[in-house]
This record gives C-alpha cells, structure tokens and sequence, in this order.
C-alpha cells in the first residue's frame, strides 16, 4: 500500500490546502475499493498489481483537476469585454503609431525599410504594455465571484439581430487598417500645419502644392471614411445604411485616386539635392502604376459592397 500513499499524498499537493484532508480520503476510499475488488478476483496483489491500477487512474495531477477544477486566469464570464477591450486598445495604439511614425518621417526623411521599423516598434513596445495592464486588470477583477456575475450583459432575445451570412460580420482588422490608412492620409495632407518653414523647406520629397491643395479639398471624404469606422466599431453588422455609405466613401477614393493617376504630379523633388538618383520619367510612370494599382483596392471594395447590397435585397425580398 505504500504506492497508494505516495500517490494520494501527489494528488494531495495539487489541491488547495483547504481540500486536501476531504479529497484525500474520498481518494484513498475509491482506491481500495477498486484494489478490494481485483484481490476478490486474483487473491494477494504484488505492487504491480497496485501500480496499474493507480496508472489507469492517471496523473497524479490530472485526478486533482477532476477534484478541483483549475480556474482560468481570466473569467469566462469577462472573456469576451476582455477581448474587446484588447482588440479597441491595440486598433486605437496602432493608428497612434501610424500618426507618430508618419509625422517623424516627415520631419527627418528617412528611409521606408526606418519608417516600417518606427511603426513596427514603437506599436509592439506599447502593444506589451497595453496587454499586460489590461490582462492583469482583468485578472484582478475575475478574483471577486461577485463582480464576474456583475459581467455578464442584459439583453433581451428582440435585441439579437436578424440571421444573415457570414460576410455581415465586420472584422476588427479590417476598422482599424482602415482607421490607420485613414490617419496616414491626413498626416500627409496636413503637416505643413505643424511644421516650421525651416524644416517644411528641409524636405527633399515632399506632396506637390497641386496635389496637396486638391487632396485638402478630398478631406471630408476622409473624415468621412473615419466616421463610418467608427460607427462599425458600435455596430460591426453590415447592414443596408452602412453598405450605402462604405460604397459612397469607396466610389470618392477611386475618383481621388484616379484623378492623381491622371491629371496630378503627385511627388515634389528637389533634384538639385538628388540630381543623378532617379531618372524621373520611369519615377512618375511609377507613381501612377502604383497609385492606379492602390485605387483598384476601393474599387474592389465597391463592387464587392454593391454585390452584397444586392443579395441583402433579394433575401429581404424573401
């Protein structure tokens, strides 16, 4: 019996001290019951005999967890704000960086491979801290039973919204890439406002004065693109009204887009700083492959959202 003691004294270690006593002799009744009845059966048992039996049961510590469940570092009941909470801090965190990096680039010029590292950085830096407050915050709150009770949301059956396709969902990735591309635009349309004559005359690439003054006219439709995020943000359920207006915001970033392609030199370069580094012909063809490659995102966007207005109508025909 000596192996059934040492078993019962390692699940014993895996429980709460206040549960020791109570589950240990639960145990080591249910054990000798099964050895009582294999004795009936086989006659004297070696210690192998024990040993099997106490294998079959399995790890010391898996027993204990069947005693004692073991609690999570975060209730169930808060999992979900949790995670909300998460995915807000960190989509509001990365579009803080787009803004910071964007306007650090802008004053020192440096290069793209420097800026990806600026927002990549600087975002993971603030990313650890952000998860490891909000973790701990929670964790703190799932200590008190009561307040985990507290959690749990009232809503009322009415409330749900309709059956509908998957693609109704609105993904947090996409809000916040969108919020942060929005950003980046504006840093670029209107840093002249914050910076000094000195260093606005210190930059070696830079928008041109057309494209930067066409593009000021542009920025309602980028605010206009940052309030619809936002409104995904309390409502991320595609639904008719919404659809309407991602297809208006998407139709104005092709045109704007298209017109930059078009009829705008995008760029202002100072070649007496850069005389021999680029051959200008092939850097313009190239700005307006990229810019025309950029508008056939949105213009995805568009003909995927007038896709999905038209299957709402015909399910709601339905």
């Amino acid at each position: 019996m000596d192996l059934v003691t040492r078993y019962i004294a390692a699940v014993q270690r895996e429980l709460p001290e206040n549960k020791r006593d109570e589950i240990g002799r639960e145990l080591n009744a249910n054990i000798r019951d099964q050895l009582d009845a294999l004795a009936e059966q086989k006659g004297e048992l070696s210690d192998d005999d024990s040993a099997a039996v106490l294998l079959q049961m399995g790890h010391p510590r898996d027993v204990a967890q069947q005693f004692v469940p073991p609690q999570p570092l975060i209730s169930l009941a808060y999992m979900p704000v949790y995670r909300y909470t998460l995915y807000m801090v960190l989509g509001i965190l990365f579009v803080l960086q787009i803004i910071a990096s964007t306007s650090a680039w802008l004053h020192s010029q440096f290069g793209l491979l420097l800026y990806l590292k600026s927002v990549a950085s600087g975002f993971i830096g603030d990313a650890c801290l952000a998860f490891t407050a909000i973790t701990v915050t929670y964790m703190l709150l799932s200590r008190e039973p009561a307040a985990a009770a507290k959690a749990k949301p009232n809503w009322h059956p009415r409330q749900l919204p309709a059956v509908g396709p998957g693609w109704q969902t609105i993904s947090l990735q996409n809000i916040f890439t969108d919020l942060g591309t929005y950003a980046f635009l504006l840093v670029m349309i209107w840093y002249p406002l914050w910076f000094s004559p000195e260093q606005l005359d210190a930059q070696r690439i830079s928008l041109s004065e057309p494209a930067r003054q066409f593009l000021a006219w542009c920025t309602p439709v980028l605010l206009a693109g940052i309030v619809l995020n936002i409104g995904q943000l309390k409502q991320r359920f595609w639904n008719r009204p919404m659809l309407m207006a991602n297809i208006l915001v998407n139709s104005a970033l092709v045109v704007i887009l298209l017109y930059l392609a078009i009829n705008v030199p995008l760029l202002q370069i100072k070649v007496d700083v850069w005389p021999y580094a680029f051959d200008w012909e092939s850097l313009q063809f190239s700005i307006v492959l990229c810019l025309l490659i950029t508008a056939c995102f949105p213009a995805y966007e568009l003909g995927r959202d007038l896709l999905r207005l038209k299957r709402l109508a015909s399910s709601q025909v339905r």
